[in-house]
């Protein structure tokens, strides 16, 4: 056995996926494309040892119990997969908030995936290990590729995994992600899933996925920006229409949040091609091409309710490093 670090990259879905066909496995309801977020990183170190009496974890320094129970669940899916099963030590650092949707449980159990396989001595496939990170986060399953990702969604364990569609050189585009608050998400992913379909509007939108998954990859394929933009912001919308009209109701939004979106419209009307998409949090995500980007940056982090801004390009597949956490 061997000590393994990871450093595994977040990502943004251009078009989401909202609902489970099956709550143990995480197969979603529809498929998703999202971009990798190089800049957005999550650095994880594995070592099994047969020193060690129980699983030791500890992410950005903290055992928060629930966390850690998530990540010892699924170390015991790899330690189905050996043959002289051993706990571990887990050391886990973002290079950006947890918990405040901008899917810091993508790259972390992407990145947990692939250092607690490679360290238990197993060699997997992108497939399989897209398949096994899926089961601790949906969002995972895309984190393990680079590039531009497309997740099938499947009806069984087998047919549901991610894989690259475009690489990370084909298109050079920029994300402002804007910090409105650091603080925990007040919607969690798990709740906002299980009630996905109490909304009015799920069938209508479950409806339109595939054909916008099919104009999305277009698109990207065209480079064309505006028609790309104009998808991904209309298509946030529309997926936070679900959460507004779920029962309970999932309003993720901070005024932040609003201050910016409306933010991103001004840019457009100055010439400056900027769109905005968000996932279940309250920060936001602004696509721009790359010699927009600090035009977008300065006008945005100097609205009211903006504590910080952070730049990512298109992000490559995980890669193991040599400087371990521990």
């Amino acid at each position: 056995m061997k000590k393994v670090t990871i450093k595994a990259s977040s990502d943004v879905a251009l078009v989401k996926y909202w609902g489970k066909k099956n709550e143990a496995l995480r197969l979603p309801e529809n498929g998703s494309v999202s971009l990798i977020l190089s800049g957005l990183d999550t650095v994880t170190t594995v070592e099994f040892s047969s020193e060690l009496e129980a699983d030791e974890v500890s992410i950005q320094a903290e055992a928060d119990p629930q966390e850690v129970g998530r990540v010892v669940g699924h170390l015991d899916r790899v330690r189905k997969m050996i043959s002289a099963p051993l706990f571990a030590k887990v050391v886990s650092q973002n290079t950006f908030p947890k918990g405040t949707g901008l899917s810091s449980s993508g790259s972390g159990f992407a990145a947990l995936t692939i250092a607690a396989t490679k360290a238990a001595g197993l060699e997997l496939s992108e497939r399989e290990l897209s398949i096994l990170a899926r089961q601790g986060s949906g969002t995972a399953c895309r984190c393990v590729c680079g590039g531009i990702v497309e997740w099938k969604d499947g009806d069984t364990s087998e047919t549901s995994y991610s894989e690259s569609i475009f690489s990370a050189q084909h298109w050079d585009l920029r994300d402002v992600v804007v910090v409105i608050d650091e603080g925990e998400k007040r919607v969690s992913s798990t709740e906002g899933h299980t009630t996905a379909q109490t909304s009015p509007f799920y069938q209508t939108r479950l409806s339109k996925i595939k054909d916008k998954i099919v104009t999305a990859k277009a698109a990207i394929a065209a480079k064309n920006f505006p028609q790309l933009g104009e998808l991904v912001e209309a298509e946030a919308l529309e997926f936070h229409s679900i959460l507004l009209t779920s029962t309970p109701s999932l309003i993720a939004w901070l005024p932040g949040t609003i201050q910016v979106m409306l933010g991103v419209q001004e840019l457009r009307q100055a010439g400056i091609p900027a769109y905005f998409t968000i996932n279940t949090g309250f920060n936001i995500h602004v696509l721009t091409l790359p010699e927009y980007v600090e035009q977008v940056r300065e006008r945005l982090r100097k609205l009211s309710l903006v504590k910080q801004t952070l730049v990512a390009t298109v992000g490559e597949k995980p890669a193991e490093i040599e400087e371990h956490l521990f």
